[in-house]
C-alpha cells in the first residue's frame, strides 16, 4: 500500500476527529510530551523550557500532541517554539484552526511526511513527539532514523506504538473486511465494518476484548483508524527495543512505569524471587505478557551515546512536582488505588505519604521536605525518610502522577 493510501485515508478521516470549538473548554493532554515527564525522562530533571526549546510533532495529525505542547511552552514563556508536520491537508486544517482557537503562535506547520526530514531543512530538534505514526509506515526503521537525524544529541523522543497484545481481535476484524469489501471505497468498507461490529459473536475475539474503544468513542474516523486502515503494525516490548536499538537510539522509560512492573500483577514471593535476576526490559517484557491489556506503548528514547538518566528518589537536591494532583486532596486512607484498562493497581502507602505530598509545591527539594518533617520528628533521620518516600514514590511516579526536576 502506498503512502497515498494512507493519505486518502485522512483526507476523508482525519484522525482523531477534533471540533475547534472544544479548545474554548479542554485541553487534550497526557503521555508523552507533558514537559514534567519529558524533563524527568529526557533530560534528567535539569531542562529549563523557559530558554529556547525546538519541539518537533511528527505525524501530527488533527494536533493533539502540537497543541499540548505549544500551550505548555507559551504558559513557561516566549522561547519555545513547536513544528508540526504531516502528510493530510485535512488533518492539518483542523490543527492550525485550534492553535487559531488558542491564540497560538508558537507552532509552525507543514505538509511533510516523515521520511522527507533529511531533505526538509527543518534543522534540529530538542525534543521529537512521534505518537501512532511509525507503525503506520512501510519501513518504521527509516522513519525512525529520519527522526534521530534531525535529533539534537542531548535531546530525546516520546513515542505510542501500537501494542500487540492488547489489540487482540482487531486484525482479524482487518482480515475479515478485507475478505468482505477488499478495495471499495472507503464510505462503502465504513457501512460494512458497523454492520459487521454489530453481528459478531460473543466469541470473537474482539467481542471479548474489553479495551479498545475507537470504533465506538470516535466515531467513522475511530473505526476507521482501528479497522480499516492500509497499513498497521503491533509491537511487544521486545520488538520496540529492536526497533529503537537499530536506529542508534535506546528506550529510556515505558510510561506508566507502573505497568511495566511484574510486582504491579503479583504478589507471591517465590514467582517474583524468579524474575529477580531479569534485566529491567526482559521485566517490562514480562509484565507485557502478564497485564494482557497494553494495546499502545507510550515511551520515552534517546540517542545510545546520551547517558541521561532520570533523577534519582534518593537525591536530596531533586524537586518532587506533582501531575493532576492537588496536594491538599491527597488524603487516601493507606493504599492508592487506580484502574487502568480494567486492571486495579494498588499501593500501600506509607504513614507520611499525606505530610509529604503536602510540601510538594514545585518549588522544594526533598531535602527541604525531610528537615521540615524532621523538625517535628527528630528520630526521622535520613534513612527514615527514604524508606518513607521510596513507596511514596513508586506509587506516584509509577501511576504518571509525580516527576523530579532541579
Amino acid at each position: 500500500m502506498s503512502r497515498d493510501g494512507v493519505r486518502d485515508q485522512y483526507e476523508a478521516y482525519p484522525y482523531p476527529a477534533r471540533d475547534p470549538a472544544d479548545e474554548a473548554r479542554r485541553l487534550v493532554a497526557g503521555s508523552p510530551s507533558h514537559l514534567l515527564e519529558v524533563n524527568h525522562y529526557v533530560f534528567g530533571g535539569r531542562r529549563d523550557f523557559a530558554m529556547p526549546f525546538r519541539a518537533l510533532v511528527a505525524g501530527g495529525g488533527t494536533g493533539d500532541g502540537a497543541i499540548m505542547l505549544a500551550r505548555q511552552l507559551a504558559d513557561a514563556g516566549e522561547a519555545g517554539e513547536v513544528v508540526y508536520i504531516d502528510i493530510s491537508d485535512a488533518s492539518r486544517k483542523i490543527a492550525e484552526a485550534r492553535a487559531k482557537a488558542r491564540g497560538l503562535g508558537n507552532i509552525e506547520f507543514h505538509r511533510l511526511g516523515i521520511e522527507e526530514l533529511p531533505e526538509a531543512g527543518l534543522g534540529v530538534f530538542d525534543y521529537i513527539d512521534c505518537c501512532g505514526v511509525l507503525h503506520h509506515l512501510e519501513d518504521p526503521a527509516a522513519g525512525l532514523r529520519a527522526l534521530r537525524g534531525v535529533l539534537a544529541g542531548d535531546g530525546g523522543l516520546g513515542m505510542m506504538l501500537y501494542g500487540e497484545l492488547g489489540r487482540t481481535g482487531v486484525y482479524a476484524m482487518q482480515e475479515m473486511l478485507r475478505t468482505l469489501v477488499g478495495e471499495a471505497p472507503l464510505p462503502e468498507r465504513v457501512e460494512v465494518a458497523r454492520q459487521l461490529l454489530d453481528r459478531l459473536p460473543d466469541t470473537n475475539w474482539l467481542s471479548r476484548n474489553p479495551f479498545l474503544g475507537d470504533h465506538l468513542e470516535g466515531g467513522d474516523a475511530g473505526l476507521v483508524d482501528l479497522f480499516l486502515h492500509p497499513r498497521d503494525r503491533a509491537y511487544r516490548v521486545p520488538g520496540i527495543v529492536e526497533l529503537t536499538a537499530a536506529t542508534g537510539l535506546r528506550v529510556a522509560a515505558f510510561v506508566e512505569p507502573a505497568r511495566y512492573r511484574p510486582q504491579s500483577y503479583l504478589n507471591h514471593p517465590r514467582l517474583l524471587d524468579r524474575l529477580a535476576g531479569l534485566t529491567w526490559i526482559e521485566r517490562c517484557a514480562f509484565a507485557e505478557l502478564l497485564a494482557g491489556n497494553m494495546g499502545k506503548h507510550v515511551f520515552y528514547a534517546l540517542r545510545q551515546d546520551n547517558p541521561v538518566a532520570a533523577p534519582s528518589p534518593d537525591d536530596p537536591q531533586a524537586v518532587p512536582r506533582l501531575y493532576g494532583i492537588e496536594p491538599a486532596g491527597f488524603t487516601p486512607e493507606g493504599t492508592l488505588s487506580a484502574d487502568i484498562d480494567g486492571f486495579t493497581f494498588r499501593f500501600p502507602l506509607p504513614p507520611l505519604a499525606a505530610a509529604m505530598v503536602g510540601r510538594m509545591d514545585g518549588a522544594r527539594t526533598l531535602g527541604n521536605i525531610h528537615r521540615d518533617l524532621s523538625a517535628a520528628n527528630p528520630a526521622l533521620d535520613r534513612d527514615a525518610f527514604a524508606r518513607q518516600f521510596a513507596p511514596l514514590y513508586e506509587a506516584l511516579n509509577g501511576l504518571g502522577k509525580l516527576f523530579l526536576g532541579y
